[in-house]
């Protein structure tokens, strides 16, 4: 992929291409989408060989592991467990907090494209959605994204009426987790389903309008260390980074003229991408021919 000589768009890029650009100097490197998919991929390699090989590093699943010994457990399924149980066990305590810590603090909603096994399939699907509505062979069907915050109410209320861990049913990230880990269970129909209807149907419909999982940790992640942020003088407002952005409604800043982000506070002439919704999946950065988009790290100016 090169993005200096042409613009990378959903429908028009090649998928595999995508995994590596070539930068200013010509030189072939990774680009971020393939740091991402090495880190799900690794964390998953890494739950195979302590399950089928006892290796004993990162054991359980993407819901509830331990890493070498050290209870880590996903904040959202904590809460259910709570509210189905009425117990506050002590490791689960630990574990929920040292994850909604660096969530909180760090790292914000990137859970939903560094660590979730499911956004590898739905980021194909995603690319087969695009290519579908480009040929006029379907139309993509968006909604309003306040929906999610149905769900993530309506998930824990019948956690707390049934006294089962009901979103976990149906939780396409559990699901696709214990799936590459421990093999092939029925549950895996389900999430075929969901990859269905991000086809045919709703683009990126688990990830911006159902899954409570990100909907928490956008919930909780504006005040991140690390954000995306962007150069407005160097921005021509070509619009690809909204083309790719998993959740494109952060990115409506770059669509604002030269006149309009005079009043925006700007920090030496950039200003830092603050929603929530910001996965930091870098697919912004990778696509960017003019560089105006970057990761910034605030935790440096902090300490």
């Amino acid at each position: 992929m090169n993005k200096y000589e042409a613009r990378q768009t959903l429908a028009h890029a090649r998928f595999f291409s995508t995994f590596f650009g070539v930068n200013k100097e010509g030189a072939t490197r990774p680009t971020i989408r393939f740091w991402r998919f090495a880190s799900i991929v690794g964390m998953h390699l890494l739950f195979v060989l302590s399950f089928w090989v006892d290796i004993q590093i990162l054991e359980g699943d993407i819901t509830g592991s331990r890493f070498v010994g050290f209870h880590l457990a996903d904040p959202y399924v904590s809460l259910q467990v709570f509210l189905a149980r009425h117990e506050f066990a002590t490791n689960l305590i630990i574990g929920m907090s040292t994850i909604l810590a660096f969530y909180v603090f760090i790292a914000g909603r990137a859970f939903c494209s560094w660590v979730c096994p499911y956004n590898l399939f739905s980021e194909f699907a995603e690319r087969l959605n695009a290519k579908l509505v480009a040929k006029g062979v379907v139309k993509c069907h968006d909604f309003d994204p306040r929906v999610r915050y149905v769900f993530f109410v309506a998930f824990l209320l019948a956690s707390f009426v049934s006294g089962f861990l009901v979103f976990e049913i149906v939780s396409v990230t559990g699901i696709v987790s214990r799936f590459i880990i421990y093999g092939y269970s029925a549950a895996i129909w389900w999430a075929v389903l969901v990859f269905v209807t991000e086809v045919f149907y709703s683009r990126r419909f688990w990830c911006r309008y159902v899954c409570p999982i990100g909907t928490l940790y956008s919930l909780v992640s504006r005040y991140r260390a690390v954000k995306i942020s962007w150069e407005a003088d160097k921005c021509d407002h070509c619009h690809a980074c909204s083309d790719v952005c998993l959740v494109p409604k952060v990115l409506e800043i770059t669509k604002m003229k030269k006149g309009e982000v005079s009043n925006l506070k700007l920090e030496n002439g950039k200003f830092s991408i603050a929603s929530g919704d910001c996965t930091l999946c870098g697919r912004c950065v990778d696509v960017c021919h003019q560089d105006a988009l970057a990761y910034e790290n605030r935790l440096k100016k902090l300490l």
